[in-house]
């Protein structure tokens, strides 16, 4: 099974649609984008093999930058501290395994779901939330 992390926290997975077929793209960190097709796919996941492996934050930018509008979703060994950077590149969502979600519980995603206030940039204008 899997939790999926959200701005309000841990929720079941409520993609119903499988992950074969052509509206899923499943793609590894060393991924080529010129070498994808991103007709009629829904849902996007990047694989992250270890938190050290910061390729999928650039592949879920290069997306972006693509004009994917659909889910875009990252799996595998995402942890609490990277997901300000995971929805700042692009990522709506973070898939974690529930060994994951046991050793992070989500009052520590939480701490981190208010990514927009507390950026370099936040920090940058002045925003009183990032003080």
């Amino acid at each position: 099974m899997s939790v999926i992390v959200t701005d309000t926290g841990f929720a079941p997975d409520d993609w119903t649609g499988g992950f074969d077929g052509a509206n899923v793209l499943q793609l590894a960190s060393d991924a080529n984008l010129n070498e994808v097709s991103l007709d009629g796919v829904e849902l996007v996941r990047v694989a992250f093999p270890s938190f050290a492996d910061g390729r999928g934050f650039t592949l879920a930018r290069q997306l972006r930058l693509k004009g994917y509008e659909g889910r875009l979703r990252a799996f595998g060994h995402v942890i609490a501290d990277q997901y300000a950077m995971a929805r700042r590149s692009g990522f709506d969502e973070v898939e974690l395994s529930d060994e994951l979600a046991a050793r992070q519980p989500e009052d520590q995603w939480l701490a981190r779901a208010n990514w927009q206030d507390h950026s370099y940039q936040a920090r940058l204008r002045g925003s009183t939330a990032a003080r």
